[in-house]
């Protein structure tokens, strides 16, 4: 009577398949036994429980790379190791929940990448009566905005909100918006622009919708990008920007010194 089983039998013993137990052969993970007068390897009670001791690890995560040494560790070695997969694979577990998560909120594209109050606002603008085209707009410059000045987006979205509280405030980007039909020479524009910059200019807590993102900024290509986004179709807008823009400038407010920009939002 031979002693031991074959591979096929081992495999099905422990629960995984020859392909797998050859594999930990090949890793040098199980050292694969000798083979008998019959020329078949045997597989006795040490191969099988080695290869449960490895099946049992790597079904818990543990990398097959550092399986070996955990079976060659003394006791105390033993537990210290695991101790470190288990905080690996901790670190593991959240990041994975944190991918789910962000995959769950995909489904919500403006959560997933502006995040609950700038979702908020969006909607609150809208419910203000803010015409669908600026509230998109405006969705994504913020997007760009989280993405360039992420330092400094919480404290423009502060900013926003305080805006949004005031009627005047409101009833005037209302108007700069609906401005985007206007012919580019249409003289209301002028008017316009001066309005809206004389607003800033009386009420400094609005006035850092404009200037916040630049102080976050190291550079005008970023503040400009986030400016400048949307106007590329609106020539009014264009026109209204700059003529904005340079009526802050006269009254002292440092912009980045660009071509143009629409009016803020």
């Amino acid at each position: 009577m031979r002693n031991g089983v074959t591979i096929g039998q081992a495999a099905a013993f422990v629960g995984v398949t020859v392909k797998t137990v050859r594999h930990y052969h090949k890793i040098g993970l199980v050292a694969e036994p000798e083979r008998d007068s019959s020329g078949f390897r045997r597989y006795g009670s040490a191969e099988l429980l080695r290869l449960v001791q490895a099946r049992t690890l790597a079904a818990a995560g543990v990398p097959l790379a550092e399986i070996g040494p955990l079976l060659e560790a003394d006791p105390a070695g033993f537990v210290t190791a695991l101790a470190d997969v288990e905080r690996q694979l901790t670190e593991r577990i959240e990041e994975l929940v944190t991918r789910r998560d962000t995959l769950h909120r995909l489904a919500d594209g403006d959560r997933a990448l502006l995040g609950d109050r700038a979702v908020t606002l969006l909607e609150r603008m809208t419910r203000l009566g803010f015409p669908a085209d600026e509230v998109a707009t405006a969705r994504e410059g913020w997007v760009l905005a989280k993405a360039l000045v992420p330092d400094g987006f919480d404290d423009y979205l502060g900013h926003v909100e305080h805006a949004l509280d005031d009627p005047g405030y409101v009833a005037m980007i209302q108007r700069a918006a609906a401005a985007a039909a206007w012919e580019p020479d249409d003289p209301r524009v002028t008017e316009l622009a001066t309005a809206v910059a004389d607003h800033y200019l009386a009420h400094p807590e609005h006035l850092k919708i404009v200037t916040a993102l630049q102080a976050r900024t190291d550079t005008a290509a970023r503040y400009t990008l986030i400016a400048h986004h949307g106007e590329e179709q609106t020539p009014t807008a264009r026109r209204l920007g700059a003529l904005f823009e340079s009526r802050l400038r006269t009254a002292g407010i440092r912009l980045p010194a660009q071509d143009h920009r629409r009016a803020p939002r």
